[in-house]
């Protein structure tokens, strides 16, 4: 989970109003102690009521959204049953041909995974970043790994022991710092997930001989992955988990998913997150120089009124 100028891995304010829900009004006396302090707390102005409008529906429905749950296990389900198939086919790759510098026939099999909001749910993060009106900031992320708290997607548990089982060695490429590595291993562990050995973390900062990583691009890594192993799949939140994206603009986004469209639902499963991205940067030219209340503007500035 960590931002750059093309690819964002992580960013606390992110968009889109995801739910239209039915308010109930509760009588001001009946109000419990929590809600009735919040309700006397000055409302909050300028940055901060930015960012609490920019990301609550967002955490809010990944925390509270039967919807998105559901989303999550149809996906890792989907994957499982398309699983059969792909070991089957010798010349399957989940690779795109510009990241695979060897023949994949013959190798070991294995499945790629981001780590960050496809295996392990960082909205409590995201909560806290809302609650606090703060944006991310590397030092309170890497205290949030540390805390090892970070739960299951859910779906994802079933579909990598049953990979497992089948031997297929599950890959994590995540965006978080390799320094950040014992800390993760020991929440996917502590989650269920399998961990074949300390190989399979491959995180920002991972030296790959002879490729040059642009900001936190994967496409290093992936080409690592590939020197030892047939990827099956790969599965992730953004579209930096899948290619390399090397314009992150809506057009140059656009292009992509038009390119590989027919990769999603077989060889690439995308999860859902609308708390942060690369979809978010893209409405303001990947410029973080601007005030929050610019980029708020340029994202409202996006939307599609239908006039």
């Amino acid at each position: 989970m960590r931002r750059s100028a093309v690819s964002l891995s992580v960013l606390a304010c992110a968009v889109l109003a995801l739910s239209a829900c039915k308010r109930t009004e509760t009588p001001a006396d009946a109000a419990p102690p929590a809600a009735a302090a919040a309700a006397s707390a000055p409302a909050a102005t300028g940055d901060a009521a930015v960012a609490a409008n920019d990301n609550l529906n967002a955490v809010l429905w990944m925390q509270r959204a039967q919807e998105y749950r559901a989303i999550t296990e149809q996906t890792y389900r989907a994957a499982a049953d398309h699983l059969d198939k792909a070991l089957k086919e010798p010349n399957w790759d989940a690779l795109v041909p510009e990241e695979r510098g060897n023949a994949a026939k013959g190798l070991k099999p294995a499945v790629v995974l981001d780590v960050d909001e496809t295996v392990l749910d960082n909205s409590p993060y995201q909560a806290r970043l809302v609650r606090d009106g703060k944006e991310y900031d590397e030092l309170s992320w890497d205290q949030w790994v540390a805390e090892k708290k970070a739960k299951a997607i859910p779906g994802v548990v079933d579909f990598a022991k049953a990979a497992n089982a089948k031997g297929v060695t599950l890959l994590y490429i995540s965006n978080r710092a390799v320094h950040l590595k014992e800390a993760t291993l020991a929440n996917l562990r502590e989650q269920g997930l399998p961990v074949a050995d300390d190989s399979v973390f491959l995180g920002l900062g991972t030296v790959v001989d002879g490729c040059e990583q642009a900001g936190s691009e994967k496409n290093c890594r992936r080409r690592l992955a590939g020197q030892k192993y047939r990827v099956l799949m790969q599965f992730g939140d953004q579209l930096g988990d899948f290619v390399e994206v090397t314009a992150n603009t809506n057009d140059g986004r656009d292009a992509l998913l038009q390119q590989y469209h027919d990769w999603f639902g077989e060889r690439w499963w995308m999860l859902p997150n609308p708390t942060y991205g690369g979809f978010e940067p893209a409405q303001f030219n990947n410029d973080y120089s601007q005030s929050r209340q610019a980029r708020h503007d340029a994202k409202r500035a996006a939307l599609d009124y239908a006039p």
